[in-house]
C-alpha cells in the first residue's frame, strides 16, 4: 500500500493522541471492538514469531470483584505488607534526565489535582484508583509465560502493548497501561485462573475519555529528537 498525505496523518495521529488517561467514562466498549484492537495488536514483531503475549479481558462483575480483592488489601497495611511485585519494574539507582522526568509528571499530576506534598491519605486514595482501573469499563491483564522471561520477549511484549493502545487510538478509545497491577500479581493470577507457569506483566485501562476530569489535561513532556537521536554519516538533504 503507497502512503497517502491521509493515511498519513491517521496513523501519527493515532500515534501521537496515545496518553495515559486516568478518568473514564461509564460507556461500555462493545466486545468485538476489543476482540478486533486485540487481533490487530497481534500483528505485532516477535523474534522468530514467539508472540509471548497472553490477555485476560475483564468487565462487568468479574473486574468489579477483582478490583474489590486488590483494594482490601491494598487498604490493609498488614495485607499490603505481604504483597511484593515479581519483577523490578525500576532502577535501583535513579539519575538525571530520568529521575527528573519522573518527579516532574508526579508534580504535575498531583498538582492538577490539589493534592500537596505530606498529603498520604490523598496519595493513596489517588494510587488505589489504578485497582479500579480508572473506572474504566474494560480492563486488561497481560501475563507471559515464566519460561519467556528474557529480554527478548519483554521487547517483543513491549511493541505489543504499543499495537493495543496505537489500535484503541483508531477506534476513539483511550488506554492507560498499569505497572500497579504487579504488585497484586498472586491475587490476580488466582482470580483470573491463570496456568501455574504465567507471570502478571501489567494492567490497562480501555474505555471512553472522561473530558471533564481535570487529570485528564495532564500533558506530559517528550525530548527533542537532538537529545536521544545520532545520525551517523547520514547524507545531508
Amino acid at each position: 500500500m503507497l502512503p497517502t498525505p491521509e493515511s498519513i496523518e491517521t496513523v501519527d495521529s493515532a500515534i501521537t493522541s496515545r496518553r495515559a488517561v486516568r478518568a473514564f467514562l461509564p460507556t461500555q466498549v462493545p466486545r468485538e471492538v476489543v476482540e478486533r484492537i486485540l487481533e490487530v495488536a497481534s500483528r505485532a514483531p516477535s523474534g522468530t514469531n514467539v508472540q509471548p503475549w497472553k490477555v485476560y479481558v475483564l468487565a462487568g462483575d468479574a473486574k468489579v470483584a477483582l478490583s474489590r480483592k486488590i483494594l482490601e488489601a491494598f487498604n490493609d497495611p498488614d495485607a499490603l505488607s505481604r504483597h511484593r511485585q515479581e519483577f523490578e519494574n525500576h532502577p535501583n539507582e535513579w539519575a538525571s534526565p530520568y529521575i527528573d522526568r519522573r518527579r516532574k509528571v508526579g508534580l504535575d499530576m498531583y498538582g492538577i489535582l490539589g493534592i500537596k506534598k505530606g498529603e498520604s491519605e490523598r496519595m493513596h486514595a489517588q494510587h488505589g484508583r489504578n485497582y479500579k482501573f480508572f473506572d474504566a469499563p474494560v480492563g486488561l491483564l497481560f501475563t507471559i509465560d515464566r519460561i519467556m522471561s528474557q529480554p527478548s520477549s519483554w521487547l517483543d511484549y513491549g511493541t505489543f502493548l504499543q499495537n493495543v493502545m496505537v489500535a484503541a487510538r483508531a477506534r476513539g478509545l483511550h488506554t492507560c497501561p498499569q505497572g500497579a497491577f504487579q504488585r497484586f500479581h498472586r491475587i490476580i493470577l488466582d482470580h483470573i485462573d491463570a496456568p501455574p507457569g504465567e507471570a502478571l506483566l501489567c494492567g490497562m485501562a480501555m474505555g471512553y475519555e472522561d473530558t471533564s476530569a481535570p487529570v485528564n489535561s495532564l500533558a506530559t513532556e517528550r525530548a527533542p529528537i537532538t537529545q536521544f537521536a545520532k545520525f551517523i554519516d547520514f547524507p545531508n538533504q
